[in-house]
């Protein structure tokens, strides 16, 4: 049986192939988030300070649940 030399790139280029798509097929996950530094989790609910910080207030009054007027 005579193998043409095609055959023979073939069979490498589909080993080749099948290789590096083993290895893109891998992945890692990475959580972020839950330590200082990271955004809050969704869910929770941020203080009055923090709040104030963000939104560039000078008083934490209208954030804190205490001080929200009922309609």
């Amino acid at each position: 049986m005579q193998t043409s030399k095609y055959t023979k790139i073939a069979v490498i280029v589909m080993v080749l192939l099948f290789l590096v798509l083993s290895v893109i097929s891998c992945s890692t996950h990475v959580h972020t988030g839950l330590g200082p530094g990271g955004p809050a989790p969704t869910g929770k609910k941020v203080p009055p300070g923090q709040a104030k910080k963000m939104n560039g207030d000078k008083s934490a009054k209208a954030y804190a649940p205490g001080q929200q007027k009922k309609h």
